[in-house]
């Protein structure tokens, strides 16, 4: 296969400075709801960078759980590697790909954890496997199958079927400073809208593709 062959034409749509609104998180909200009436497999799909103390960059898909003025959020194991990395660096990135609507969001910003209680309200809502789960994955760290399972068994003796909030889980909240809004367009020439914290509002401005 020619990889480098491979290439498709967006033009599904435009985007304008002129049109979209003048706060970043209305605007995500208008796209975000777009993509849920789309019926899109995984809408909530957002891969997380994060950058160690090293000064390695490192990504992974994690799943928005909440969105507001506040900011954006997901919850993790707190001890695992993007843990580890935004203990020692909170500016962090993430993207969503929406790729049936040709469109991408960019939002950067800097993370911190969620408070406890908006923690355990949404671990409250998990299914009992997955919140069995939160206590028997060492996420991140060596481990094989078997004793992963092993694991699993052990709790859910331990915890039974009303298990409170692991200690070393819970959520995050990444607070933006900036966004990028990408409509793909022909010809590669694509749509790109930047909004940088400016003060108590944004600043906008048309990217070149």
């Amino acid at each position: 296969m020619d990889i480098a062959s491979l290439r498709r034409e967006y033009s599904r749509e435009s985007l304008d400075e002129a049109d979209v609104d003048r706060d970043p998180i209305v605007q995500f909200g208008r796209w975000f709801d777009e993509a849920l009436k789309s019926e899109l497999r995984e809408p909530t799909a957002m891969a997380l960078a994060t950058v160690g103390a090293d000064g390695r960059p490192s990504s992974r898909m994690v799943l928005l759980k909440g969105c507001d003025a506040r900011g954006f959020v997901f919850f993790t194991n707190y001890e695992s590697r993007k843990g580890r990395e935004l203990a020692a660096n909170p500016h962090a990135s993430l993207l969503f790909f929406w790729a049936e609507l040709e469109r991408q969001v960019r939002i950067d910003g800097v993370i911190g954890k969620a408070p406890a209680a908006e923690s355990d309200e949404y671990y409250a809502t998990r299914p009992l496997g997955a919140r069995i789960g939160a206590w028997a994955s060492p996420q991140s760290a060596p481990l094989g199958k078997g004793a992963l399972m092993a694991r699993v068994a052990e709790m859910a003796l331990r915890h039974g079927i009303s298990p409170a909030r692991p200690p070393h889980w819970g959520g995050y909240r990444l607070v933006p400073d900036a966004f990028e809004f990408w409509q793909g367009r022909p010809s590669r020439l694509h749509d790109r809208i930047g909004y940088r914290k400016d003060g108590a509002g944004w600043r906008i401005e048309r990217l070149a593709p």
